[in-house]
């Protein structure tokens, strides 16, 4: 018996592993599998091929989600989605890959070592947020993981508990719109000084950072609005860049400031935090902003078990994979999602993101099936880039293609998101048939174009 090893239970690493299964059904009919090894239920056997999902986790978690409120509601359960299909499933880190042996060393939670042998393997481990190595760095936030994310959720709802401090004026030339985050409709010239315990700083303004910058604004609010401390929220976002939201492109710049200025959310480009205290950050210009809540989105890698696969990474430590995803060089292995860069045509590459995680594990899981059954490899062949952000009470951004022009804005945009997020991107529970249809590479994620 031959076994396809998918590495990762994110994303990429489910709909590797259901994919795998798909054409191994097609091919040989009938679903490959056997018993769940955490205690779920059994699937289907497969007479000589099976697929395997090894990860520390129970959970897929919804990542694209964690920004928002209660995130510890975004996960569903690895065996509901899988075991019905028939893929094992092995709750271990990998820690080792022997390519030439084609073997993995993998630890349970026990701490026990085990050796899993593949024929096919598919790593599609995601990828981490690069925390700094800055003074008082264990008072960052952030929303990389299910547990970072719930961690500031809990610290956020814990603020009003916290001792009173000395609220503190806003700089002064500061448009008013900015100051303190105050509501739209609060009258000129009566700003409310805000105070370390309803500043939140946010480090980075890529995607996440705005998401996460723009959200704080209605989650501090929430929170301290029974306290009568609403129009005490100030969130202030720090950019390195000199501008921010740079990563985005210029037609989403407009967009981005219009937003950024609705919310009363303060700027600061140019800098970045040097030191982090429970009571305020500072900045690499000097300056000190009190602030009780500190979150970092700055700058992504891939997770570490990439780096335990020969083969040529790029600079994010993401491995370099051809038009089949197989990794180049390395025989029977093939990369998926955060953990690989793929080429996407006319010079670009897959960007660390979850609309490139679903369609590169489906193609790579086919794909290592394929050669197991001597069904010939499909190229990586993605629909178009777009971005899709979520702006908070300000709405939301649409756009599309490498030069980023926008297509929607507002509520408009903010609906399409919140379709993709809360509904497109959940994979099927408790239906095996369901989940291997959807396991189709030609089947995109994204249900209808908006525009």
């Amino acid at each position: 018996m031959s076994e396809i090893v998918v590495v990762g239970g994110g994303f990429a690493g489910v709909w590797a592993a259901a994919a795998a299964a798909r054409l191994l059904k097609e091919v040989r009919g009938g679903v490959p599998g056997g018993a769940e090894e955490t205690g779920g239920t059994t699937g289907a056997a497969g007479p000589e091929h099976t697929v395997r999902l090894v990860t520390p986790e129970d959970d897929l978690v919804m990542r694209p989600r964690l920004y928002e409120a209660e995130p510890h509601t975004m996960r569903v359960p690895l065996d509901r989605i899988l075991a019905p299909a028939g893929v094992r499933r092995t709750a271990a880190a990998v820690t080792a890959v022997d390519t030439a042996r084609r073997t993995l060393t993998a630890v349970d939670r026990t701490g026990e070592a085990r050796e899993i042998v593949y024929d096919r393997l598919v790593l599609a481990t995601g990828s981490r947020l690069v925390r700094p190595e800055i003074p008082g760095a264990g008072h960052l936030h952030d929303v990389d993981t299910l547990a970072g994310a719930t961690a500031l959720d809990t610290h956020l709802h814990a603020l009003p508990d916290l001792p009173e401090d000395p609220p503190q004026d806003p700089p002064q030339d500061l448009p008013q719109v900015l100051r303190n985050g105050l509501p739209k409709d609060r009258p000129e010239g009566t700003p409310t000084a805000a105070t370390a315990r309803w500043t939140a700083v946010v480090v980075g303004s890529g995607p996440t950072g705005l998401e996460v910058a723009t959200e704080l604004v209605r989650r501090l609010r929430t929170i301290a609005a029974p306290h009568g401390a609403a129009d005490r929220v100030r969130v202030v976002l720090v950019e390195r860049a000199a501008t921010v939201g740079a990563s985005l492109g210029a037609p989403a710049a407009p967009v981005i400031a219009r937003a950024l200025e609705e919310l009363g959310i303060e700027t600061r480009p140019g800098v970045t935090v040097t030191a982090v205290e429970a009571g305020g950050v500072t900045l690499s210009d000097g300056s000190r902003l009190p602030a009780r809540t500190a979150v970092w989105t700055a700058g992504v890698r891939a997770a570490e078990p990439a780096g335990l696969v020969p083969g040529r990474h790029d600079e994010a430590g993401r491995l370099e994979v051809d038009a089949f995803l197989q990794v180049t060089g390395v025989p029977g292995v093939w990369a998926a999602g955060d953990a690989a860069t793929a080429p996407t045509g006319h010079g670009h590459r897959t960007v660390f993101s979850c609309q490139y995680a679903i369609p590169l594990g489906k193609l790579a899981g086919r794909n290592a099936a394929a050669g197991l059954l001597g069904v010939e490899p499909e190229p990586f062949a993605p629909g178009p880039y777009v971005i899709c952000l979520d702006l908070g009470d300000a709405g939301g951004l649409y756009a599309t293609g490498w030069e980023r022009a926008v297509q929607l804005t507002g509520d408009e945009a903010k609906k399409y998101k919140r379709a993709v997020t809360e509904q497109w991107i959940y994979p099927p529970l408790d239906d095996g048939p369901e989940l291997l249809r959807q396991a189709d590479h030609r089947l995109r994620t994204r249900r209808s174009n908006p525009v």
